[in-house]
């Protein structure tokens, strides 16, 4: 923990009555890491099929799965792949993934249920008559009781630009990345001046959205990520990555390291 007068020495922009201090906390740039990786995987002799789209999963005859997959090649639309293990990471999509193997009546429909969780981050711009604002640290306030979102929390890009967010809005679709709606920008600055008092409402301006896949009801109570390997379900070799929000980027190669331990 470090005290008020510690806080205020080292983020004078920054009002808090205490801080939990995470010295090694930092950010990543997610398209190098995500091209990283891709090279890794190519390397070894891995083939990536962007543009596929998993229409039904099946147990093989042979104790392995039968994944078919729309191709979006008019000439051969379809394809059957066939695996011994099969990783169900599909983010915003992976309930229904899970529940291809399923009956309507199994509990994976409701136990493995998502909900979308839409955040908009905003963008900040000093104006000329607006104090100016420096921070070297990301700033998270404290949560609310359901855990639901980290609340609109300061971030640094990677060019060292402040940013703020996400809010939350329940929404229906995990398609829906319009950033239009949402609360009044005069009370999400609210929101923010509870640690950042310098900041105006005119410094803000809506700049991206992303959607966060929960298990949890709204205002429902907390549900942590879900990695589990479904021999007992009766599908060894089937591991489902469900509700993987913030931060499974950041928590991606431990994830991936429980998966191997999982599989192996």
């Amino acid at each position: 923990m470090v005290s008020q007068k510690q806080a205020k020495h080292d983020e004078p922009c920054v009002q808090a009555h205490a801080v939990l201090a995470s010295p090694t906390t930092g950010i990543i740039d997610s398209h190098a890491l995500m091209s990283a990786l891709h090279q890794d995987l190519t390397e070894r002799g891995a083939d990536l099929a962007v543009g596929t789209e998993v229409q039904a999963i099946h147990r093989d005859d042979t104790g392995g799965y039968r994944v078919l997959v729309a191709t979006g090649d008019s000439d051969v639309p379809y394809m059957a792949v066939r695996a011994a293990f099969v990783v169900n990471a599909a983010g915003l999509w992976a309930d229904r993934i899970a529940c291809m193997l399923v009956p309507d009546d199994h509990e994976w429909h409701s136990k493995y249920k998502l909900h979308f969780a839409k955040g908009r981050y905003y963008l900040h711009t000093n104006s000329s008559d607006s104090p100016s604002i420096s921070v070297q640290r990301l700033v998270y306030p404290v949560p609310d009781k359901q855990i639901t979102s980290l609340g609109t929390h300061l971030t640094l890009d990677m060019g060292g630009a402040i940013r703020f967010g996400p809010d939350l809005e329940w929404v229906s679709s995990n398609t829906d990345y319009a950033t239009d709606g949402g609360e009044p920008i005069k009370k999400v600055a609210a929101a923010i001046a509870e640690y950042l008092p310098m900041i105006q409402a005119k410094d803000l301006t809506p700049g991206y959205t992303g959607i966060r896949p929960k298990l949890q009801l709204p205002g429902g109570v907390f549900r942590d990520f879900v990695i589990k390997e479904e021999s007992d379900a009766g599908f060894p070799g089937f591991v489902n990555l469900v509700g993987i929000e913030s931060p499974g980027l950041t928590s991606s190669l431990a994830i991936a390291q429980m998966v191997d331990r999982l599989l192996h």
